[in-house]
């Protein structure tokens, strides 16, 4: 995997070092796999892994709910998909669903709502999720009625 374009000014150092964690990580536990026949098992198990090993804490802002940092950041939340994506394609979908829902709780969530999701997502013992659903085909996210549902299944 080339990664020249971690020489450019808007990576730091330590945004260098998180991918090479991460490529070598990769490299030794995803193997280059395919799906599997069960595929929402072998999600669940990615995830699981994702969490042990530390890598779903960047999908978490703010170190008092297992966060990585307080604020959660994109350079390194491209990173990881980029590496994960090159190694296994189904670790970087696993890796992006729990981010979806991780993100909308670490930005808009109630302090309860993080701290009984955000720690559970960033171990993957919870899967995250973000999901619509509206009638008028016309409608954007911004418009779409809403309602708040919460459930979670866990991994």
């Amino acid at each position: 995997m080339q990664r020249d374009h971690l020489a450019r000014p808007f990576f730091d150092e330590r945004h260098r070092e998180l991918a090479a964690h991460l490529g070598a990580w990769a490299a030794s536990h995803l193997h280059g796999a395919g799906h599997d026949a069960d595929v929402d098992g072998q999600c669940r198990s990615l995830v699981r892994s994702l969490g042990a090993a530390g890598w779903l804490r960047h999908a978490v802002a703010g170190t008092a709910y297992g966060g990585a940092t307080e604020a959660i950041d994109t350079r390194a939340i491209c990173l990881l998909r980029e590496t994960l994506a090159w190694h296994h394609g189904l670790a970087d979908f696993a890796f992006a669903m729990q981010g979806l829902g991780s993100g909308a709780i670490s930005l808009a969530g109630s302090d309860a709502q993080r701290a009984r999701w955000l720690p559970r997502v960033a171990q993957g013992s919870a899967l995250a999720a973000f999901a619509l659903s509206e009638p008028r085909p016309d409608r954007t996210l911004p418009r779409c009625a809403a309602r708040r549902a919460t459930t979670a299944m866990p991994t």
